[in-house]
């Protein structure tokens, strides 16, 4: 018997297609009696149990997930976080026969929410870039379907990765430290800012934020504001290593050596980081397994962890002996 056996599993045994093994097991479609014969004989000798996105399928019309992301800048969905999350979704739940669909939400959604709730297609809704107004708008039809990414859902600890690079840099010697925190409107925003205001409770520093949008390009102009705002600053942080590239670009176009004169820290531990030189100290983010519990959580399932640890990765960009972490 096949540990665990899945649908690929019994379509092989049953010389099927996948797609046919999904109508017999589910109900739903049209099958031939030898393959439904074959099919349910291959389930019952592997000892085939359905999975519970196949369940739902059984039971309802809804034939995709839909992976909403709510932001201001209209290519979103060509991020590297929602490529990354969206691909392991399809991957989860393709077996089974749900499809993985990719929409972007304006910031004011109410119009785009309420055509969901009506699209019978949809199985279930994971959503990111929320905020609390967002989740209050939830047509009732979507509130026991839909799951989050982000704050009050699956997650990142991002105050612990961005708060153990904080604290790293001021044990290093850094005392003119600033933030370029993530977009205002954003709930995840919050975390990293919480971790800020700790370090700056403990150690007197002084408030050094700017606000971002996890791109290169605003990477150079929120690190131009900060070198024109605080010319002391000796070290930057940020909350994506995107934004970190940006400022390593405008530090380099100013004459400004790093780590030497500024240090600058990322969040994502992403291909970006080492890519660049010198090599970026950031912080993990398993963006991969934060989607997958999403799905799940919205598919009424049992959830590996809603929040996911984050780690710091120390590289040359914030100088300093990596052991004073």
């Amino acid at each position: 018997m096949t540990a665990n056996p899945g649908l690929i599993d019994v379509a092989r045994r049953a010389g099927v297609s996948t797609a046919t093994a999904s109508r017999v097991l589910s109900g739903r479609g049209p099958s031939s009696p030898a393959s439904r014969d074959a099919v349910r004989r291959a389930a019952a000798e592997l000892g085939y149990v359905p999975h519970p996105v196949a369940r739902r399928l059984a039971h309802r019309s809804g034939t995709r997930i839909v992976f909403a992301v709510r932001d201001e800048r209209p290519d979103i969905l060509r991020d590297p976080f929602v490529t990354r999350a969206a691909a392991a979704m399809a991957a989860t739940t393709e077996a089974e026969g749900l499809g993985t669909a990719l929409l972007r939400l304006p910031l004011h959604a109410a119009a785009e929410l309420d055509r969901l709730a009506a699209d019978r297609s949809v199985a279930a809704l994971v959503l990111a870039g929320h905020d609390r107004a967002l989740i209050d708008r939830l047509p009732a039809a979507l509130r026991s379907r839909t799951a989050t990414i982000g704050a009050g859902g699956s997650d990142v600890d991002s105050a612990a990765g961005i708060g153990a690079l904080l604290h790293h840099l001021h044990r290093t010697g850094r005392r003119q430290i600033a933030l370029i925190a993530g977009p205002r409107w954003l709930a995840a925003s919050r975390a990293p800012l919480a971790a800020y205001a700790n370090l700056v409770r403990e150690t007197g520093s002084p408030t050094r934020i700017v606000h971002g949008d996890f791109t290169i390009a605003r990477g150079r102009a929120a690190a131009r504001e900060i070198l024109r705002r605080w010319p002391g600053t000796d070290a930057i942080a940020t909350v994506s290593d995107a934004t970190a590239v940006g400022v390593l670009q405008a530090l380099s176009a100013a004459g400004i050596r790093v780590p030497d004169d500024v240090a600058v820290t990322g969040f994502d531990d992403s291909p970006l980081a080492e890519a660049v030189h010198p090599g970026l100290s950031t912080a993990t983010h398993p963006v991969e397994l934060i989607a997958v519990s999403a799905v799940r959580a919205a598919l009424g399932e049992p959830s590996a962890g809603r929040l996911f640890p984050s780690h710091p990765v120390f590289r040359g960009s914030c100088g300093g002996p990596a052991a004073a972490a």
